[in-house]
C-alpha cells in the first residue's frame, strides 16, 4: 500500500519506516516483539507489544516529538500516512 509505514524493532531500537526514511528510536531491551496496531492517529501509535517475561501489553508511541528532535516537519512528513503495520524480517 502506498500510504501505509511499517514498524518493527531489532535488539533495542524500534524503526518506523515510511517512503525512504527509517525513523529509529531506542526501545527497552526485553521488548519481544509488536504484535497488533491497535490505532494510528498522525503520529500517534496504540500498539500491543510483547516483553521478555510478560503477556502482552499496550504501548503508546508518539512520533511527533521524535520527528521535532530529528528536524522533521511532523506534519507535512506523517499527513499522507493512513496505515501503519507491523512487519519483521
Amino acid at each position: 500500500m502506498l500510504h501505509e509505514a511499517v514498524l518493527s524493532h531489532q535488539g533495542e531500537f524500534t524503526s518506523f519506516r515510511y517512503g525512504e526514511h527509517n525513523i529509529r528510536f531506542k526501545t527497552s531491551a526485553k521488548l519481544e516483539k509488536y504484535i497488533e496496531i491497535r490505532e494510528w492517529d498522525h503520529g500517534y501509535i496504540v500498539v500491543m507489544a510483547k516483553y521478555e517475561g510478560q503477556d502482552a501489553v499496550e504501548e503508546y508511541i508518539d512520533l511527533v516529538p521524535i520527528l521535532d528532535n530529528l528536524y522533521f516537519d511532523a506534519d507535512a512528513f506523517l499527513a499522507p500516512i493512513e496505515k501503519v503495520r507491523i512487519e519483521y524480517d
